[in-house]
């Protein structure tokens, strides 16, 4: 079967996970979080970051930023994102659902991150009892345009949120990637840089599902599990969940599977622009690329069995997963060049 270049989604479960959810199917457990892979999980966490921090297992990321966001922000204040944010456009409103009703107040920048200046101004321009006042800065780590915040960004973010006493929320769906991308480590892209929630993404990483919410503060974590069980996220058998996770961050396979994605990427990139006609729409820094392309172009590609997203202004995208080889990119090229011969 062809691996496309839709979305990451697409791939299937990693090998290291699969064994790892059919190691973990074995006799009764304790429900509810109580069993030995959450518990190991958790711990194992805090290893990875370095720090102490309270450990939330969700089925997906939606729910990890909603419900995250929910705590921090109270219905009467707003949370600032991008303007193209997964929030924004691709949460049905959950943010401000589970919230009973925070905002969310857009910021432009390119790149799809966020113009740091236009963030200040977004913050100060209503003070008065009518409007929602600022709450949390909440960014996507690596972002919707698949370009990455740099540790000085994050850190002028932080200090633009100890200025205004602000909560920080990282939307970390592809962390892995991100972290790839910046050759550093998870302690450096998360709490050292100031933030006080993360979601942290597996689901794109090669597990079945599941992704996680850290809080860096445990204080604000308190009475969270109370949200994950109201808002439907509370898995019986969480062991499924975690094992697979548990496994991935254990072995290093998680970084290896974000190496391997973000490499197909570069590769893939790097033949597309030996062509003639093709522009990017933002740089490629981690495991996707925004092409423009002819909708006569695209249909021929669909023909052929090579389906990807059309994002609107944003253009199209491939999008590379942890299962992605040479092979694939170069069955994909042949096509590619051959429908812009004939376009």
């Amino acid at each position: 079967m062809v691996r496309g270049f839709a979305s990451d989604n697409y791939a299937g479960i990693s090998p290291e996970a699969f064994r790892a959810l059919e190691y973990s199917n074995q006799g009764h457990v304790v429900a509810y979080g109580e069993d030995q892979w959450t518990q190991k999980l958790k711990e194992l966490v805090q290893e990875v970051f370095e720090t102490s921090c309270s450990v939330f297992i969700v089925f997906n990321g939606t729910s990890a930023n909603s419900l995250a966001l929910a705590h921090l922000c109270p219905p009467y204040e707003t949370i600032l994102c991008h303007e193209q944010s997964h929030l924004k456009v691709d949460e049905c409103g959950a943010p401000q659902f589970f919230s009973g009703g925070a905002g969310l107040t857009l910021v432009s920048g390119g790149n799809g991150k966020m113009n740091l200046d236009l963030l200040r101004e977004r913050i100060s321009e209503r003070t008065d009892i009518h409007a929602q006042s600022p709450r949390v800065i909440s960014l996507a780590q690596v972002t919707e345009c698949g370009t990455v915040y740099t540790l000085e960004e994050l850190r002028r973010i932080q200090e633009i949120c100890r200025n205004h006493d602000l909560r920080f929320h990282m939307d970390g769906a592809r962390f892995a990637n991100a972290l790839v991308s910046l050759k550093i480590t998870p302690a450096e892209m998360s709490w050292k840089v100031g933030v006080d929630v993360l979601s942290f993404g597996f689901t794109k990483n090669g597990v079945p599902m599941g992704d996680l919410v850290v809080f860096f503060n445990p204080l604000l974590a308190k009475g969270f599990e109370f949200r994950v069980k109201q808002g439907g996220q509370l898995a019986s058998k969480s062991r499924f969940l975690a094992a697979p996770i548990f496994t991935l961050l254990q072995t290093g396979e998680w970084i290896r599977n974000a190496t391997q994605a973000n490499a197909m990427a570069a590769l893939l990139e790097k033949k597309i622009r030996n062509l003639k006609g093709i522009d990017f729409r933002y740089p490629r820094q981690a495991n996707s690329l925004f092409l423009d392309l002819s909708s006569e172009v695209v249909e021929r590609l669909h023909q052929k069995g090579w389906p990807f997203y059309h994002f609107g202004s944003s253009g199209y995208r491939l999008m590379t997963a942890w299962d992605h080889t040479e092979e694939d990119i170069d069955l994909f090229m042949k096509d590619l060049v051959a429908v812009i011969g004939a376009d």
